[in-house]
């Protein structure tokens, strides 16, 4: 069998900063530190050449357990659903009624951040209720 590999996840998005933040809030992130030698990823952008600044920018589970998130701009805007979205497991171990009160809880607070409710999928025989969301950029998710 091969070695565990690490995985990153990277966004397409117009404002790199702006989303990554939002996912720092999301899911407990935080910013990693500048690269040596730089006080701020402020700093840092300024001594990119223009076309380069605010191109990218990062997030990391501070436990280290979870894959870090990188947000690169990109040219084009998002013009159809995403074939692959994280889902944000705020209802695991819980069913019914109270799996869905904990989607709603998740919901309120992640709109006050930007994000936008789309619809709540039922549970049915085989799959238990899910919230799909979008972030600050339309970019889909659920709440699972």
């Amino acid at each position: 069998m091969g070695s565990v590999r690490q995985v990153q996840v990277t966004f397409d998005c117009a404002e790199p900063e702006r989303v990554a933040r939002f996912w720092c809030e999301v899911l407990g992130y935080v910013v990693p530190p500048p690269p040596p030698g730089f006080a701020s990823w402020g700093d840092f952008d300024r001594s990119l050449p223009p076309e380069r600044q605010g191109a990218a920018f990062a997030c990391v589970d501070p436990t280290g357990a979870g894959p870090r998130l990188f947000f690169q701009r990109v040219p084009e805007g998002k013009v159809v659903k995403n074939r692959v979205h994280l889902d944000v497991r705020v209802g695991t171990g819980l069913a019914g009624a109270e799996r869905v009160a904990a989607f709603e809880a998740e919901c309120a607070r992640l709109v006050q951040l930007g994000a936008t409710r789309v619809h709540l999928l039922e549970a049915d025989e085989e799959n238990e209720s899910c919230l799909v969301m979008q972030d600050v950029e339309g970019n889909e998710f659920c709440l699972d």
